[in-house]
């Protein structure tokens, strides 16, 4: 009785309706395992279809692994196959929202990938980090500060980039470029930020904050020269030395990293690429007192191969401890570069480790 109340059940899935035609589309909505082999297929496997009443269904191959199904020779190469094709479609999908004056609705990419709505967004985020809405954002950001710096007027910027009226653009300008189209133009001129410069026991520190929150941190031997470095990183901006209230931030900063477990926990102004800011958002999700290599980093935005852009980025970081650049190490175990100095990368990862 119980077969066949199993039977009915798979009979009438619509996955296994699937399964029957081997649907390369529905590979990745969700794997077939089989209880008598223990093994587990993706729909559109050629293997030998087993009888309804011995399948069942789980979203991911991990979750049919937690069950206790493995992959079959078979299922390992289908996806090495399918990790291929996958690649090849986002790749695809990227480059007709590069090549796009406007950025393609989800529906169109999806139909143009013949996939369904939800598989390609989930492969495509699964592979780039970012959904193809906030690939399409970044890339139309990326856009807009070229032409900022080409146009003739803003207006024609704004037009060039792909947006289709200046109150579209303007509703999203902040989080695009962290300042007003002008300013940005203009090289963030009348821009204030309010710095002040300390000193802890790993040397000089600088601490600056914008209207949006603290944007450098930066750590030294010659406090002059962290100034000149803030003044380098904001070149038209309104420097300001900050107050007796400013220099308490600075104290939070200086007691963080004289005592790691009291924690950090600031507003950011973050001024970066999108890559940069994926990777940047997984450093800080790094626990302290432990560290990741660069190729870990890498693989959890999903950009496995992306090893060397993940140590750029981590060379391009100006928010030292907020941003913690310095828990990621080598494969090895090796502490290698840090933007300010690898003996101070060794006694952060040693402080945060006792505390």
């Amino acid at each position: 009785m119980a077969g066949t109340q199993a039977r009915h059940s798979v009979a009438e899935d619509p996955r296994w309706a699937k399964v029957l035609a081997r649907d390369p589309a529905a590979d990745g909505e969700f794997v077939y395992a089989v209880r008598t082999t223990g093994i587990y297929c993706r729909p559109s496997s050629p293997s030998r279809l087993p009888r309804p009443e011995n399948v069942e269904f789980f979203a991911t191959a991990a979750e049919a692994e937690a069950a206790g199904y493995r992959a079959s020779k078979r299922a390992e190469d289908d996806a090495a196959e399918t990790g291929a094709r996958h690649a090849a479609i986002v790749a695809a999908a990227c480059r007709r929202i590069e090549a796009a004056d406007t950025p393609p609705t989800l529906e169109t990419l999806a139909a143009q990938a013949g996939l369904s709505l939800y598989h390609f967004h989930r492969i495509f985020k699964s592979l780039t980090g970012l959904t193809p809405k906030a690939f399409a954002d970044a890339h139309r950001a990326r856009r807009l500060r070229q032409r900022l710096g080409q146009a003739a007027t803003v207006t024609e910027a704004i037009y060039d980039a792909g947006f289709q009226s200046n109150s579209r653009f303007y509703a999203a300008s902040d989080g695009m470029l962290g300042m007003t189209a002008s300013r940005w133009r203009a090289g963030g001129a009348d821009m204030a930020i309010r710095f002040a410069i300390g000193q802890c026991s790993l040397g000089a520190i600088l601490v600056a904050q914008s209207q949006r929150g603290v944007c450098a941190i930066l750590l030294g031997d010659d406090p002059d020269a962290l100034a000149r470095e803030l003044q380098d990183q904001f070149p038209k901006a309104e420097l300001i030395g900050g107050d007796s209230g400013f220099e308490q931030l600075v104290a939070r900063v200086v007691g963080f990293i004289e005592a790691p477990s009291i924690g950090l926990d600031l507003p950011l102004d973050l001024r970066g690429t999108a890559f940069q800011l994926r990777v940047w958002q997984a450093l800080r999700e790094i626990p302290p007192g432990t560290t990741a290599s660069y190729a870990e980093i890498a693989a959890r935005i999903g950009a496995p191969k992306a090893v060397r852009a993940v140590a750029q980025a981590c060379a391009a970081n100006h928010l030292a401890v907020a941003i913690p650049c310095h828990r990621v190490v080598r494969s090895d175990g090796a502490l290698s570069g840090y933007r300010w100095g690898v003996e101070r990368k060794r006694e952060l990862i040693g402080r945060e480790a006792l505390a």
